[in-house]
């Protein structure tokens, strides 16, 4: 558990590692617009949203490949983690063979022993036998519904059947 934790805490870290840098860059960006706003008493609100989109696309650009690698090395981490240390832990309530020994569901399905020659023969020598649905204990229910057999037309399609 704790090492699941700190993968988790890693992956926060690194979430903010690249996110920082362009949060920073664009209320910095719209920090110094404001001032120049304030001082040339230009008060349009849209002059701040393109100079924050160059600024944030410029960090992109250049940190794009730190950006690249350090989530590339958090996903190579994290698929370690989950294919080669977690399962080889021996913390496990089953054994990590436990399917080798077991049949799963077998006493829940009822199902004859599936052995490739013994099973399948008899069902090829005799199908009225096989594990399905007896015709005599399957039973359908008819319930009456509120809906006519032919629906009657609609407002429309009585107006394109009448011609008007």
């Amino acid at each position: 558990m704790e090492l699941l934790l700190e993968y988790l805490n890693k992956g926060i870290l690194a979430m903010l590692a690249v996110s920082m840098p362009c949060i920073c860059t664009a209320a910095a960006v719209g920090l110094i617009v404001g001032i120049l706003q304030a001082v040339t008493q230009v008060q349009e609100q849209t002059i701040a949203a393109a100079p924050k989109v160059v600024g944030v696309f410029l960090v992109i650009l250049f940190g794009g490949v730190g950006f690249a690698r350090l989530l590339e090395n958090i996903f190579l981490e994290g698929t370690n983690l989950a294919f080669d240390v977690i399962p080889k832990q021996d913390t496990f309530a089953l054994s990590t063979d436990y399917y080798k020994y077991t049949k799963p569901f077998s006493e829940e399905m009822n199902l004859p022993e599936t052995s490739s020659t013994g099973f399948t023969k008899r069902v090829k020598q005799n199908p009225s036998n096989a594990p399905y649905l007896e015709k005599s204990k399957t039973t359908f229910h008819k319930y009456p519904t509120d809906r006519n057999s032919v629906p009657k037309p609609d407002f429309m399609e009585e107006k394109v059947i009448r011609g008007n």
